[in-house]
């Protein structure tokens, strides 16, 4: 009788995971790498969903500074979360993301603690919350797209849409005791307590994280592709950063990001002033402080829009996905300069908008992985995403001065977000889809 536990000569032998027998079945799972992924981003979504609650504080704490020097703060973060971001996506490329992202860990927890128990100016927080938790906190955030990007070539859209929304989402779960935090210890207080837990949190996670093996790929792939394929253009060619640059739809891309990303921007760094240019900031729902209570709603959408948009895109396309979400954006961010007064509409809309918005940073995580490659996508997509921090300085200081220009007024700033959203869902139909699918169906397969 033939032993059972030897294959039997024509018997079928199952494939393995070299991910698995090389990280072992925990730290070899990509659904364990995308969670701890995840968590990653839920702890450092604060760092920009929450800095409106410390605003009014901030104001109490600093009365002879003009609003719009506080809100560089946010742009200061902002800008430290993303341009230093192409740097450390080349080392988390070539070092492993282990060590980069106890790096950032490191940097979210001291930028929050030092801004609340050291911070005697606004300039102090710019060093603290801006440069110092913004560095940590886009280190994390590149370090564990990438690392979804390259675990999911199948679900690319799914997984960044996943990851990302920990970071548009995880502010809905700590929005409200974030809240509650200052409200009991002041915004110092808060600062520096949840600095320290969410910097613990990040640390444990960087232990878990790891980059599939060279070669790996899901089990399965070689059916997977085809079908993968069919709505995804998916380069070939493994670009390095240098070579990228080079290419004249990463420059569109480049553009389309730029254009998307203010109006949410815009909208987060400032929704408190908003409220108030829109007569509706002392108005409470059930009870709850409107500002607080919209903010967790948009951390839902925001986090769902990723999920939602991503998964579509894996279907259907990024390009048409882009042109969807982009116009019907720039439709609903018109609409926030009609709502003046109307608390509850300002409740019903603010959601929405983020639900058409935040798709961004699946979307073009993703597609930078199809067009360019995923083995170096650390780096591409870090140089992508500097446009984020562009867009801030349009967002949040540029906006604030705007509206200070016009008595507090958000309207021309929105009219002006809504004029990028639609004229990037133009761009991604009639320039970036022809361009991309051109390109690749062209190229010839090589190493880079």
């Amino acid at each position: 009788m033939p032993d059972a536990r030897i294959p039997q000569a024509g018997a079928a032998v199952a494939p393995k995971d070299i991910a698995k027998e090389l990280f072992g079945p925990i730290a070899g799972n990509r659904w364990v790498q995308l969670i701890a992924g995840v968590i990653a981003m839920i702890v450092i979504s604060n760092y920009q969903y929450a800095f409106t609650l410390f605003t009014p504080g901030l104001r109490q704490q600093f009365p002879g500074v003009a609003y719009a020097q506080i809100a560089g703060i946010f742009s200061m973060f902002i800008l430290f979360e993303t341009w230093p971001v192409p740097v450390a996506g080349y080392f988390v490329d070539r070092l492993g993301i282990r060590k980069l992202m106890i790096v950032g860990s490191i940097g979210i927890l001291l930028g929050w603690l030092l801004g609340g128990t050291m911070a005697k100016s606004v300039f102090d927080l710019y060093i603290y919350y801006g440069a110092i938790a913004g560095t940590g906190a886009g280190i994390i955030y590149i370090s564990t797209v990438a690392n979804a990007v390259k675990w999911f070539p199948d679900r690319r859209g799914l997984a960044a849409g996943l990851t990302a929304a920990g970071f548009g989402g995880g502010a809905a779960i700590t929005i409200m005791p974030i809240a509650a935090t200052i409200s009991s210890m002041g915004w110092a207080g808060a600062m520096a307590s949840w600095g320290v837990g969410q910097g613990i949190v990040a640390f444990i996670m960087a232990l878990i994280l790891r980059h599939p093996p060279k070669g790996w790929t899901p089990l399965g792939w070689e059916q997977k592709a085809q079908k993968v394929t069919k709505a995804v253009a998916q380069s070939r060619v493994e670009y390095t950063w240098t070579q990228t640059v080079t290419r004249p739809e990463f420059y569109l891309l480049y553009a389309m990001f730029l254009f998307v990303c203010s109006g949410g921007l815009m909208t987060t760094g400032n929704l408190s002033q908003i409220a108030k240019s829109l007569n509706v900031f002392d108005a409470k729902i059930w009870g709850i402080a409107i500002v607080p209570f919209t903010a967790t709603l948009t951390g839902v959408t925001n986090a769902f829009s990723r999920i939602m948009w991503g998964s579509i895109s894996d279907r259907i396309g990024r390009e048409y996905t882009m042109t969807v979400a982009f116009a019907l954006e720039g439709v609903l961010i018109f609409l926030m300069t009609q709502i003046t007064g109307q608390p509850m509409l300002f409740v019903i809309l603010l959601p929405f908008v983020f639900l058409s918005w935040g798709e961004i940073y699946a979307l073009f995580s993703a597609i930078t992985g199809d067009i360019f490659g995923p083995k170096n996508a650390s780096a591409n997509y870090g140089i992508l995403y500097t446009a984020k921090g562009m867009a801030s300085i349009l967002a949040g200081w540029g906006a604030a001065l705007l509206a200070a220009h016009f008595a507090g007024s958000f309207t021309v700033p929105y009219y002006i977000a809504a004029v990028f959203d639609i004229t990037a869902a133009i761009l991604a139909f009639f320039a970036l889809r022809p361009l991309v699918r051109g390109r690749i169906a062209r190229e010839v397969p090589k190493t880079a």
